[in-house]
């Protein structure tokens, strides 16, 4: 192992410095001085110099915020104060009994107030010794929780080291809620439903189980912030709440700009009433406001009852549930065909909207309700998360209520419906459905898939809306329209050649683009590559039994009853043999050469190439690329940031190699 220079040491400590200010700057001042871009190009530096010197490498690195290995237990962790929990109140005259409450006790002296948001995540506790994060918690039953430093390490707004802490607060403890905006948590659930697994009830519900995981490589994947509210500085005098988060986010710690020092609980209870009314404009979800006394030798005095402070409350808003009559239950087909239950409901005012409309989610959802045509239920809207309905109030139950049956077929196309083993979801699969056309021809154009340029949505949505893109295997017969898509808006001679002239190219596409390319669900690049070194054309896939496409590797019960339903699907078959004809999908690979018969595994950020043009560049060869590292692969290509692939390919010992040494091979 080589050791690093002091020329090189001195640089990771730079790049650590620059990256830590610059998080500083984006996540408490929200003043961010440099591009995405060339933040990552650090990141990516960093990395290559700690790849070279791993001893280097620490565990408040910026770099470590990709997630560890994954941990089979979670270690217990006892809150030193308790974390207490707050009483709630839902009316004006709660708080203004909360705020005699507290003149009685502290006699002459009249309380200060501040007020902050109760944000709707979870509650974490996080301990920093000589400016470093040193453990994280969650509250867990308020007294003791579970260490889960690993995974809130992934959380890009926590910092890992603290910025310029002054003597008396580099050894703390800070209180904080990690919380999912409503942006990240609407994509993860497209990402689950697509994927056919159990969809998030709410931003809250996705981040206490993100929390849980014990992969830090997963939680890493999903996007959550922290926002801090509550200071404990052994040994240090602190004077009041609202100096606390000021000091805190002096020192690089995330804290909610939406604080009001308060010299009345009337002040505290207009703050609540304005948030009550504008709580959609977040970008996260918020279930009240937080009334707390201001002075910290005030709260000192106050103490605590049971479980909850005598010097803090919170005021939480009206609920945004409300009862009516579900009066039918109809479907919806996504644009990857999968079938949702949809209720109709007698139009009743939720959260500041008249709803009529919510999502079932899928028939297990209805069955575990017991939700049936004519039940009196219970209506839930967050925010921009879809109303839906939560509960059912049995006692009013009409005799006349009628259980769901989910039918046999599409109700947009007609054709058949089916429920994979194993999978929540009912799914039309059949492509041509109109529910399912414009998205399904972007898949298939996609740069990765048969890499139509010119084909973006906004062309998608014009061609498909005016009739000319029915299914893909219109896009074939779209030289026979080339008079009238001259004539459309945005387009002329150039674009129109310019698309044609893509279309045709596609035709060249190998077998296992064109296999991705159909949209056939549970098949992704991989899964393709691996059917199309199995099966050397489409006639002998569409005819493989669900036993011969098992015997693939990686291909299981799921994938090959997906392949099969897919097949059987007579307007599939159909848009095949027209694809067929028309010269698609004949190729099974690139004629064998320089790379033939070798696999390769891309790692990190290639500099001249993106992953894509490099596996172009392999297949091109002959060769072939996985996704994972293992006694099949014959190198590995190494980018700046490289990651866990690298440290797995070097315990193999499986060759490695630079991005020019890879160009040197092929030339």
């Amino acid at each position: 192992m080589s050791t690093a220079s002091l020329k090189d040491l001195r640089r990771i400590e730079s790049l650590r410095k620059q990256l830590h200010d610059h998080d500083y700057r984006y996540y408490v001042m929200a003043e961010p001085s440099i591009s995405d871009e060339e933040y990552d190009s650090l990141i990516r530096e960093l990395q290559v110099l700690e790849d070279r010197y791993p001893d280097t490498r620490t565990p408040d690195s910026p770099t470590q915020r990709v997630g560890g290995q994954p941990t089979k237990t979670f270690p217990t962790v006892t809150h030193d104060p308790p974390m207490l929990s707050l009483s709630n109140s839902y009316s004006e005259k709660d708080i203004l009994d909360f705020d005699r409450r507290v003149q009685s006790l502290l006699g002459e002296e009249t309380p200060l107030y501040a007020a902050e948001l109760k944000l709707d995540g979870v509650a974490v506790a996080l301990q920093y010794r000589d400016g470093k994060l040193f453990r994280g918690a969650t509250r867990g039953d308020g007294t003791s929780g579970d260490d889960i430093t690993s995974n809130l390490k992934t959380i890009r707004s926590l910092p890992l080291v603290l910025h310029a802490p002054p003597s008396h607060l580099r050894t703390i403890e800070v209180r904080g809620e990690v919380l999912m905006l409503r942006k990240d948590f609407a994509a993860l659930n497209e990402q689950r439903a697509a994927a056919g697994e159990k969809i998030f009830i709410n931003p809250r519900n996705a981040t206490a189980g993100t929390l849980k995981l014990q992969d830090p490589r997963i939680v890493a994947q999903r996007r959550m912030m922290l926002y801090v509210y509550a200071l404990h500085a052994p040994g240090a005098t602190l004077s009041s709440h609202s100096e606390n988060l000021r000091l805190m986010q002096s020192i690089g710690l995330p804290v909610s700009e939406h604080v009001r020092r308060c010299p009345s609980i009337e002040d505290a209870i207009e703050f609540w009433k304005h948030w009550e009314q504008r709580r959609d404009s977040l970008p996260y979800e918020i279930d009240g406001v937080v009334v707390k006394v201001d002075a910290i030798a005030h709260q000192q005095r106050l103490g605590a009852i049971a479980k909850s402070p005598r010097w803090a409350i919170a005021f939480k808003f009206a609920s945004r549930k409300a009862e009516t009559i579900l009066t039918e239950i109809d479907l919806q087909v996504g644009r990857t065909g999968t079938v949702t239950p949809v209720a109709h409901l007698q139009p009743v005012f939720v959260g500041g909207t008249t709803v009529s409309r919510a999502t079932l989610h899928n028939i297990d959802y209805i069955t575990e309700l017991d939700l049936r045509v004519g039940d009196s239920v219970v209506v839930e809207k967050g925010g921009d998360v879809i109303p839906k309905v939560t509960a059912i109030v049995r006692e009013k139950r009409p005799v006349s209520a009628r259980p769901f049956r989910m039918p046999a077929r599409c109700p947009v196309c007609g054709s058949p419906i089916g429920r994979p083993a194993g999978e929540s979801n009912y799914y039309c699969e059949n492509t041509e459905c109109p529910a399912q056309v414009q998205g399904r021809i972007e898949h298939f154009a996609h740069r990765g898939a048969m890499d139509i340029e010119g084909l973006g949505t906004a062309n998608v949505e014009q061609l498909v809306g005016l009739g000319l893109l029915k299914n893909v295997a219109d896009l074939y017969s779209l030289t026979h329209q080339r008079a009238r898509l001259v004539g459309l808006e945005r387009w002329g001679e150039k674009s129109t050649q310019n698309l044609l002239d893509a279309i045709e190219r596609s035709k060249t596409q190998p077998l296992h683009r064109f296999l991705f390319a159909l949209g056939i669900r549970h098949v992704g690049a991989g899964v393709a590559r691996i059917l199309a070194s199995r099966f050397p054309s489409m006639a002998a896939l569409q005819n493989a039994t669900s036993e011969e496409l098992q015997q693939v590797g990686t291909i299981g019960p799921r994938i090959a009853e997906s392949i099969q339903l897919f097949f059987r699907e007579r307007h599939n078959r159909d848009i095949v043999r027209r694809l067929a004809d028309a010269g698609v999908g004949l190729s099974a690979g690139p004629a064998p050469g320089t790379l033939s018969g070798k696999t390769f595994v891309l790692t990190g950020t290639l500099a001249h190439h993106t992953r894509e043009e490099a596996t172009r560049l392999i297949e091109a060869k002959g060769g072939t690329v996985a996704s994972n590292v293992s006694k099949a692969t014959a190198y590995v290509i190494v980018g700046e940031n490289a990651g866990s692939k690298l440290e797995k390919a070097r315990r193999m010992g499986i060759p490695t190699l630079t991005e020019n040494e890879f160009l040197t091979m092929i030339r």
